[in-house]
């Protein structure tokens, strides 16, 4: 699990072709792998890869078919830029959402305009899942833990004050960049419960329901 609150801007050192596969090479730049070991996972522009190599700044991932066909990896090569996370431990301050790091679609960048000091990005996303984007609800792009402005069909409006451009990579979107989609946790579990809902599961609905009371996720009062 991760916040979304980007915590280093890194870059990609080599992409390797591995039979279909890719592995990537990431320098994390300024990112403190100090308690990083092989096996950890880390987010990179979202996507939660599992370190494999660890050398220095510098860690490696395999990424798969699957990753590369449900997100932007395959994008990437050397030099291009990526939004760096390291997973959630339970001393973390939860300064964004909740991100599973399981990216749900590919998204591309419509336009950006200014708006004072911040710029407003309007994103457009797959209709399979814009039912999941609420205004004022919460989205992960590339990884970055934002708040919905607004929502028109299968297009989202965010604003990204100076702070998030300077520690992160939307400085370098353009209109027509590509970048990974991970919709609110909390979204996917209330459509699952529409859905046992509908099918007459009346005690799974209630099951899970209580699960999500309990965790905090819903307030039932």
């Amino acid at each position: 699990m991760f916040t979304g609150i980007i915590q280093a801007v890194g870059k990609i050192s080599r992409s390797e072709d591995r039979g279909g596969d890719i592995r990537l090479g990431i320098d994390c730049g300024e990112l403190d792998l100090s308690g990083v070991r092989l096996g950890d996972s880390i987010a990179v522009n979202g996507a939660c890869l599992t370190v494999i190599e660890l050398a220095g700044t510098t860690f490696g991932a395999d990424v798969s078919v699957e990753t590369m066909n449900k997100t932007s990896l395959g994008d990437l090569a050397a030099g291009s830029p990526v939004n760096l996370e390291t997973a959630l431990t339970l001393d973390t301050a939860l300064g964004g959402h909740l991100v599973s790091g399981h990216v749900d679609g590919v998204g591309s960048l419509v336009e950006m305009q200014p708006e004072a000091r911040s710029v407003r990005y309007r994103f457009e996303v797959a209709p399979d899942i814009q039912h999941y984007i609420a205004a004022k609800g919460s989205v992960t792009v590339d990884g970055t833990s934002l708040t919905v402005n607004a929502v028109d069909a299968n297009r989202f409006d965010v604003n990204i004050v100076p702070h998030t451009l300077q520690k992160t990579i939307f400085e370098h979107y353009r209109p027509g960049t590509r970048v990974n989609i991970e919709v609110d946790i909390i979204a996917r579990y209330l459509e699952r419960l529409l859905q046992g809902r509908a099918a007459g599961n009346a005690d799974k609905d209630k099951q899970m329901l209580e699960t999500l009371i309990n965790s905090g996720f819903i307030n039932h009062e």
